[in-house]
């Protein structure tokens, strides 16, 4: 199969006001070797799309973020599992967020609609990237996370591009499942059509943050479904492609 030739890849850079030792970033579809449905900067290699256009974004990715290694791609099941990265990272791990203390180690997400969390602790030297699907969020993989820093209050968190309220319908219960979690997460989904509900991921996010005392939340403004130009979405084309949110110590 044939290789596009790239463009160059486009990233957002979020905007918080972390220590200049944290380095973070996360991708967009533009700028890749992907044809059809993954067009064009497509980082997951579990989506059926050409393992060579996979490997030559991921390189990419890599390249145009100046990383100072691979990125860790995690094997994400939808879990709470958090893993602390270490220098003997050798195969692909199965968790939704990956915690690290160590310089050049880069805590990758992978999402298309999910939202991807990035948190560092002010001193600059704790960061972890979160993927928060429902279940996930839900369930508990935000609070897992933070556990691992040395003072989860002082941590600021940015939250990446996600599916907005107004395309993210859901089911009764779902929102029963939150609710029973945290009664105040009702005001987070509105009432839509033949008994389905409108969530809101990211007031989910800030309700599980600010319960663990983090107040200091970023990010927040994009919808994947929506700016289709910019983002892969699952929920609006099915089969698609995956955006990654990174961050790590420099």
């Amino acid at each position: 199969m044939s290789v596009a030739r790239p463009e160059t890849p486009k990233m957002l850079t979020p905007s918080w006001p972390v220590s200049v030792n944290v380095k973070a970033v996360s991708s967009t579809r533009a700028g890749g070797c992907s044809g059809g449905p993954f067009q064009s900067l497509n980082l997951g290699n579990h989506v059926g799309d050409d393992p060579t256009a996979v490997s030559r974004n991921r390189q990419l990715f890599q390249t145009t973020a100046k990383m100072p290694g691979q990125p860790v791609w995690l094997n994400q099941t939808h879990s709470t599992h958090c893993v602390v990265l270490g220098s003997d990272v050798t195969a692909t791990l199965d968790a939704d967020a990956s915690f690290s203390r160590q310089p050049g180690l880069i805590c990758t997400v992978m999402t298309a609609d999910c939202l991807p969390l990035l948190l560092c602790n002010q001193a600059g030297t704790e960061v972890a990237a979160v993927h928060a699907g429902w279940r996930g969020l839900c369930n508990g993989v935000i609070e897992n996370t933070l556990q691992l820093f040395s003072r989860p209050a002082d941590c600021l968190a940015w939250l990446g591009p996600a599916i907005s309220q107004g395309a993210f319908e859901v089911g009764a219960e779902v929102r029963a499942a939150f609710i029973q979690q945290e009664p105040a997460a009702g005001s987070a989904f509105i009432a839509g059509e033949q008994g389905k509900w409108l969530a809101d991921l990211y007031l989910l996010a800030r309700q599980r943050l600010a319960r663990c005392g983090v107040t200091a939340v970023y990010g927040g403004e994009c919808c994947t479904y929506l700016q289709s130009h910019d983002f892969f979405s699952y929920r609006r084309d099915g089969q698609t492609g995956r955006m990654a949110t990174a961050i790590w110590l420099e």
